[in-house]
């Protein structure tokens, strides 16, 4: 069982930068996925990105690609989200998400940080 805790939300104005942190109550396994996923209000989950612990590759959704970045601190355990030139449709609630395993076509997640809210506003 892993325990994920997401902090560094808040609010925004349109055009900055956010920050948001993940840390693991355990070590990561190698085998382990973790992602970033928001949900605005009233709409479905929309992914933002995921790193595979094992090797550092990176995958970011359509509507954050090069305005996301995603890190990790392996022997801290914990992962970093920065986005930069932030939308008011950004806003959403954001969750840290972690995968046992890696499996195509659609990765499995099989624990959840409790979320952070995360405002932008024009």
């Amino acid at each position: 069982q892993v325990h994920l805790v997401e902090s560094g939300g808040g609010q925004v104005q349109a055009g900055g930068s956010l920050s948001l942190s993940c840390a693991a109550s355990t070590r990561i396994p190698n085998t382990y996925v973790l992602a970033w996923i928001r949900q605005a209000p009233g709409e479905g989950r929309d992914f933002v990105g995921r790193i595979k612990w094992n090797d550092g590759d990176l995958y970011y959704g359509d509507r954050v690609k090069g305005r996301a970045t995603i890190s990790r601190d392996s022997g801290k355990n914990m992962m970093y989200l920065h986005m930069n030139n932030l939308k008011p449709e950004d806003t959403a609630v954001y969750y840290c998400a972690a995968a046992r395993a890696f499996t195509w076509p659609q990765i499995k997640y099989d624990y959840w940080g409790q979320g952070i809210q995360v405002t932008v506003s024009s």
